[in-house]
């Protein structure tokens, strides 16, 4: 996918872990780059379940990049504290 795409789909990404995780969230902007930074996460993860996603589908994409996402704010919160 391009650069493009990978932006629009982690910022989508990061926007709705911020969401999901209410009020665990860093802020627009952070939850953006955590988006972008849970699309490489949530490949890796997902590939070490054998649960890889076709990287050129829009939607799978998206849940591979929230899964990160979420992984990354939990953490993130998680050493917060």
């Amino acid at each position: 996918m391009g650069i493009f795409w990978t932006l629009v789909i982690g910022g989508a990404a990061g926007w709705l872990a911020g969401k999901i995780m209410k009020g665990e969230g860093y802020g627009f902007v952070i939850n953006i780059l955590l988006g972008i930074a849970g699309g490489w996460v949530g490949g890796k993860a997902l590939g070490l379940l054998g649960l890889a996603s076709d990287k050129n589908e829009f939607i799978g994409s998206l849940v591979t990049a929230l899964i990160g996402a979420l992984i990354l704010v939990w953490v993130g919160h998680k050493l917060k504290k």
